[in-house]
């Protein structure tokens, strides 16, 4: 199967044990996280939400590496970590341990056992797929009047965003679920042109003209009062 970048799809194989891994953020898959609160949780601390917490004040504090709370900041790095294992396992049909590893109790500690990719790489999949299937990647023009809106959630309801592409789209519900949001994005923007009006780039941009052409024209006027006065 090829996977549709563009939307989020991917595929990862395992050529030494010959073992495809399809990865699709769809609006279904994205419950497998967890409930709505945590879906958004999750998207979080894959982002650093935790990490900057206990960064921020020691940089500001001007503290030394060697004064800075290790013990604190990998206890958010196993965190992201375990979030982004969450994501993949939630995108793919098949089993994804040997591939990005587990984390294993015991009665005194908890340790992560690695699978054949790197920690990073868990970490930067697991971004992008939860980026697609939450956020969405769809370039959409956002008009300079609707700049500033609060648009921060604390719950992720893929039911509302399922029903909203059966009802818009004519869609079974089947079909909705296996959509990711950009591609959702994508249908929207497709079926509805887009608002007129100018974005925050457009508006600098006409300015900026503007302000040149103002500057020409006194340049000009200048110049003329100034062959006047000769």
């Amino acid at each position: 199967m090829t996977p549709m970048l563009d939307i989020g799809e991917m595929l990862l194989s395992d050529t030494e044990c010959q073992q495809d891994y399809f990865f699709l953020p769809s609006l279904k898959n994205m419950t497998r996280i967890g409930a709505a609160t945590e879906i958004v949780e999750t998207y979080a601390v894959l982002n650093g939400s935790e990490l900057n917490q206990i960064l921020t004040p020691a940089i500001n504090a001007n503290l030394p590496a060697s004064l800075m709370p290790s013990k604190a900041i990998k206890q958010c790095t196993d965190h992201i970590l375990a979030a982004a294992i969450r994501v993949i396992e939630a995108c793919c049909d098949s089993p994804v341990t040997a591939l990005v590893g587990e984390f294993k109790g015991w009665r005194n500690c908890i340790v992560y056992r690695p699978g054949k990719v790197s920690k990073d790489v868990v970490i930067t999949i697991a971004r992008e797929l939860i980026e697609h299937g939450v956020i969405g990647k769809a370039k959409i023009r956002k008009l300079q009047k609707n700049e500033g809106k609060n648009e921060y959630s604390t719950e992720f309801n893929a039911m509302d965003y399922i029903n909203s592409a059966r009802i818009h789209f004519n869609m079974p519900r089947d079909e909705a679920e296996q959509l990711t949001m950009t591609e959702f994005q994508l249908l929207l923007k497709a079926k509805y042109p887009e608002e007129k009006g100018f974005t925050r780039e457009e508006y600098d941009e006409i300015m900026d003209a503007d302000d040149r052409l103002q500057e020409r024209l006194i340049a000009q006027e200048n110049l003329r009062l100034a062959k006047n006065d000769e």
